[in-house]
């Protein structure tokens, strides 16, 4: 697992997996399972692992905290960067930052914290945070109401920032005043687009940004590699069929919610047995079974046929 500091490298260097965890139906940790998903993103090319809110960290007490980070410490190939996520409130945070500081891991991702917070209170207490972790953490804006521009630049020239995950959703994502002023005042070589294949392309070609997140690349990891490299080397066409790939998956995704669909995918895929997810979230609805198996047959279908090209 990689340890050493982030670099401007380290964010471009890879498609983002942003993976769910697997549990037993006790709700206990699958190591077997957790390693099984690990190794199939792996060797599909991909080598940077989020683990944040689709493996529902939100949800993870302080007391689980330090088996979740020892497992996910295990299970990476020693060239792969492993990223756990902290919060989203305050108390929770300064809890974790007290078992984050005997670890490993580079950089922690700070979950992103609606309510009750306000712009400047989220800057207060992420730097508090970041100082007490002793390294630099990713910021992940989620909603522009949640940070001032002027508050992350602030705490990039601080040291306190190594990265920023932006998943600011936009009808049209090339339409974004606030991206733009943030790129106006960051270096663009410091965020990573945060929502998956559907802004992703014009995140890479318009904006410049450094890579991009996912939840589909834990099981086609070859085809999202390729997105990325195609987008940076002004292979437009074949970025964008690629990227078109994913779309049915995360229009289920938007339409009936983020985590549950994609863990489930997983499981049928034959990857991994992802098992019980950890209240507070739901069970699938029968009626999208059949939808998501016929999703997830042709995205590993376009994967197998790259990895056999």
């Amino acid at each position: 697992m990689k340890t050493s500091a982030v670099t401007p490298a380290d964010l471009a260097a890879s498609v983002f997996a942003v993976p769910p965890l697997a549990r037993h139906a006790d709700l206990s940790l699958n190591r077997a399972a957790n390693a099984a998903l690990v190794r199939h993103i792996e060797a599909g090319g991909v080598s940077s692992l989020l683990y944040g809110g689709n493996a529902n960290l939100y949800n993870v007490g302080v007391s689980d905290y330090p088996a979740l980070l020892d497992q996910l410490e295990e299970i990476a190939a020693p060239a792969s960067w492993v990223i756990p996520s902290a919060g989203p409130d305050y108390g929770k945070l300064m809890d974790q930052a007290a078992i984050l500081r005997s670890r490993r891991f580079p950089t922690v991702m700070v979950l992103p914290l609606s309510f009750p917070a306000s712009p400047g209170g989220t800057a207060r207490g992420v730097a508090r945070f970041a100082e007490a972790f002793g390294r630099p953490v990713i910021l992940y804006v989620k909603a522009e109401q949640q940070w001032r521009i002027e508050d992350i630049a602030r705490a990039v020239d601080a040291g306190l920032v190594c990265g920023i995950k932006y998943a600011v959703p936009r009808k049209v994502p090339l339409d974004d005043p606030f991206l733009a002023a943030l790129l106006d005042r960051v270096d663009r070589k410091l965020v990573v687009s945060g929502m998956a294949e559907r802004p992703a392309l014009v995140h890479l070609r318009d904006y410049g940004l450094a890579s991009y997140t996912s939840g589909g690349v834990c099981m086609a990891p070859r085809l999202s590699a390729r997105l990325l490299h195609a987008a940076r080397d002004g292979q437009h066409d074949e970025a964008e069929r690629c990227r078109e790939a994913f779309l049915p998956l995360e229009d289920l995704r938007e339409r009936i919610g983020a985590f549950t669909p994609l863990h489930e995918a997983l499981t049928y895929s034959g990857i991994a047995e992802m098992g019980a997810q950890l209240p507070m979230l739901g069970d699938l609805d029968p009626a999208d079974e059949a939808p998501l198996r016929a999703i997830v047959r042709r995205l590993m279908a376009a994967e197998a046929a790259l990895a056999a090209a």
